[in-house]
C-alpha cells in the first residue's frame, strides 16, 4: 500500500547507513527477501511488476525495520457501530 516503508541499516566500515524504500505510489508495496546471502528490498506494483530493487550483502545489514501503513478497520469503512450483534436495545 501506498506509504509502506522499509528501513534498512547497514554497517558500512567505520559508521553506519540507512537506506529507505518507501511505496511511493498508490497500489504498490514494498517486499523483502533473504536469498543466498543478499537482503533484497523491492517496491513490487499490484500485477507483481517490480519497478525497482535494493540490495544489500546479508552480513553487512545491522537491521531491517518493515513500517506498514495503519490499515483502516472494516468497521470504518462500513460505518457499523462498535456495539455487538446481539446486543438488544432498551426500549
Amino acid at each position: 500500500m501506498k506509504g509502506d516503508r522499509v528501513e534498512i541499516v547497514v554497517d558500512a566500515g567505520d559508521t553506519t547507513r540507512t537506506y529507505e524504500v518507501v511505496a511511493s505510489r498508490a497500489g504498490r508495496r514494498v517486499e523483502t527477501a533473504v536469498r543466498r546471502g543478499v537482503v533484497e528490498v523491492s517496491e513490487v506494483t499490484r500485477t507483481g511488476v517490480v519497478v525497482r530493487t535494493a540490495r544489500f550483502m546479508a552480513n553487512r545489514v545491522l537491521a531491517l525495520v518493515e513500517q506498514p501503513v495503519p490499515r483502516e478497520d472494516d468497521t470504518e469503512k462500513t460505518g457499523r457501530s462498535d456495539r455487538p450483534l446481539r446486543d438488544v436495545p432498551e426500549a
